[in-house]
């Protein structure tokens, strides 16, 4: 068994921190494989299947690392909440002969959490994160600069205590999303959120829609 973790412009350090520790943790061996999202043009358009093009990309380099470590056998960790409407990347399983045990033996995201807490994981209340060309309205270009400050805007709201939260771009301004509870957060550190955020964006916003 080994794990691969893929690095690209999409994955923020903190994504290969955790994996490398809890890889470190398990005794299994990890090994980093490192690829451009943005050289493909057809990712870096964000068109609004981006993410099957990306996890096209992504299994590709990954089997070609596992295939050279001997590997005939790739899983992912696609689970029963998955919902294929809404995730264009899952084509991608399929099309790449990819397995889901998670998945395939019915797990959702809730059973996961539950059994990871019982196994004593330190992932076991890790928030749900999407990768940081999410952040990127679909049809606008993504470049690595916007990728910079996305991922620099949210380690700041990280640091301030904000755990289940998205910094979108719209146009030159930052649109914050947050769950209802940690408004007062964002209340609380307004100036200084305005502060910083205002090194990258022109307005700073806050969606009153809260995540769920």
């Amino acid at each position: 068994m080994r794990a691969y973790f893929l690095k690209s412009e999409f994955q923020p350090q903190f994504e290969l921190n955790d994996a490398t520790r809890l890889a470190k943790e398990l005794n299994v061996p990890l090994e980093i494989v490192r690829s451009s999202a943005l050289a493909s043009d057809i990712v870096a358009s964000n068109p609004p299947d981006r993410c099957h093009h990306c996890k096209r990309l992504t299994f590709q380099a990954i089997w070609r690392a596992a295939s050279a470590d001997g590997f005939s056998v790739l899983i992912d960790g696609t689970n029963a909440s998955d919902d294929p409407a809404t995730r264009p990347g899952m084509r991608a399983i399929s099309e790449y002969d990819v397995l889901s045990p998670l998945r395939i033996c019915g797990l959702t995201k809730a059973d996961i959490r539950q059994r990871s807490k019982e196994a004593g994981l330190f992932t076991w209340d890790k928030p749900a994160y999407a990768c940081l060309a999410t952040r990127v309205p679909f049809g606008e270009r993504i470049t690595e600069d916007k990728l910079e400050v996305t991922e620099a805007s949210e380690n700041f709201l990280f640091s301030l205590g904000l755990k289940n939260f998205r910094v979108r771009r719209l146009g030159e301004s930052a649109k914050i999303e947050v769950t209802a509870d940690q408004i007062p957060i964002i209340i609380q550190y307004r100036e200084r959120i305005l502060e910083e955020l205002k090194k990258y964006y022109i307005g700073v916003m806050l969606d009153l829609k809260v995540r769920e």
